[in-house]
């Protein structure tokens, strides 16, 4: 295939507008949407990333629990007290333990929940990759095609 004869735009153009538009869309979505946060909003973020320390399976935003609206209601006096975010879940987990953190933390040994799916990731499309490669020039019984088969498989086309 050349790139002359416009095969490659061909092949890989759609693949490449589609990489263009997915970084476009994680760019976009990543940024941030407007002025500083208010202190519901901040409370409601907080809490989101918060467990509930009775219902194990929420967070402390969703859950209607006496002990998810005492966790709110420290985190809007820590919000109100000009408290970071990180501060205020530092807080809560070292009362509470670590794991009332729904996200874990990106180091020491947290660090294997987000770097495993991404190695999880690479290593299956570069064995996809090497497996298409291989497949490329095989023949259905595994035998390569020689020049011979090429050259008639293209005079047929020809016709």
């Amino acid at each position: 295939m050349s790139v002359e004869s416009g095969g490659f735009v061909r092949r890989w153009g759609p693949w490449l507008v589609m990489l263009g538009l997915l970084m476009a869309a994680l760019v976009y979505g990543s940024g941030g949407h407007g002025g500083p946060a208010t202190v519901a909003q901040r409370v409601q973020h907080i809490a989101g990333e918060v467990r509930c320390p009775t219902c194990q399976d929420l967070s402390a935003a969703n859950s209607d629990a006496a002990a998810a609206k005492a966790v709110r209601a420290e985190i809007e006096r820590r919000v109100e007290a000009g408290q970071s975010d990180g501060e205020i879940k530092a807080y809560l987990a070292g009362r509470y333990g670590g794991d009332i953190l729904l996200r874990p933390p990106a180091r020491g040994i947290g660090s294997l929940v987000w770097v495993l799916p991404v190695v999880a990731l690479v290593l299956a499309v570069a064995g996809l990759a090497i497996a298409f490669v291989r497949w490329r020039g095989r023949t259905l019984d595994g035998e390569r095609a020689t020049a011979e088969d090429r050259a008639l498989v293209e005079r047929e086309l020809g016709r």
